[in-house]
């Protein structure tokens, strides 16, 4: 049984963790499985979003503790945890979430850039309970996504919270009954396939590195990634679609 699925759904690209014997946990050789298909999907030009699930009704209980004292950390050198919560791929990520995202699970929710979740669906950061610490970004990554008092409560206590609270304090883009958290993630990703390719890529990676760059810079480092936007063939296509009512067709130039 392969550990991770992939499927096309035109210019979407579905990524399956299929483990649910594990919870869908994250071993060595499932991380690196990951890495090397986000690296193949960022190379195809057909591909403009990836929507990141699980299989079997959990998203991911984050890294699989049998084999850590074998295999150590499910890492992937210059990528992290899961082969890619430490440097996200180009191309934006849904994370689609059906029960638990625990530890590495909500590490790797948090390295995505939009989440759909079930109501049902659990976020929790329980390594202090197992003496280890959340090193996959989430110490630092969860102050920036929810307040600084939920975020410390989360690292500090382990304790999860369900998508109700999780939505209250804006960490979901959209809740769904359950089972129906990749509909509605594979819907939003159309959404953003359906815009300018070189247009969404370029504010993707504003909006990521955006956050860290002081506010006197921010216009100017934003026109590295946007002056390439509004010189590209597509621009122009938006502006002749825009006039002649009609609906762009996308060079991706």
């Amino acid at each position: 049984m392969d550990d991770v699925l992939l499927e096309r759904r035109g210019h979407v690209a579905v990524v399956t963790v299929n483990r649910p014997h594990r919870r869908n946990a994250i071993n060595r050789a499932t991380a690196e499985t990951l890495a090397e298909t986000f690296t193949a999907l960022d190379a195809d030009a057909a591909v403009r979003v990836v929507v990141l699930t699980g299989a079997g009704g959990t998203f991911c209980a984050g890294m699989d503790l049998r084999d850590f004292p074998v295999q150590g950390r499910p890492s992937v050198p210059g990528r992290g945890f899961a082969g890619f919560v430490q440097a996200p791929p180009r191309t934006p990520i849904v994370a689609a979430v059906e029960g638990w995202a625990l530890g590495g699970g909500f590490e790797m929710v948090l390295a995505c850039d939009l989440v759909v979740a079930a109501e049902d669906a659990r976020f929790g950061l329980p390594e202090v309970t197992r003496g280890l610490a959340a090193r996959g970004g989430g110490a630092f990554r969860l102050p920036r996504r929810l307040p600084y008092a939920l975020a410390m409560e989360l690292v500090l206590t382990g304790q999860p919270i369900d998508a109700a609270r999780a939505a209250g304090h804006g960490l979901l883009n959209r809740v769904t009954p359950p089972g129906g958290a990749l509909a509605a993630a594979v819907e939003l990703a159309g959404a953003v396939a359906a815009n300018a390719p070189l247009a969404v890529a370029a504010s993707v990676q504003v909006v990521r590195r955006g956050p860290d760059w002081p506010d006197d810079e921010g216009f100017t480092r934003q026109d590295e990634w946007f002056d390439p936007v509004f010189a590209s063939a597509d621009a122009a296509e938006g502006a002749r679609a825009f006039a002649e009512r009609r609906t762009p067709v996308w060079a991706g130039r």
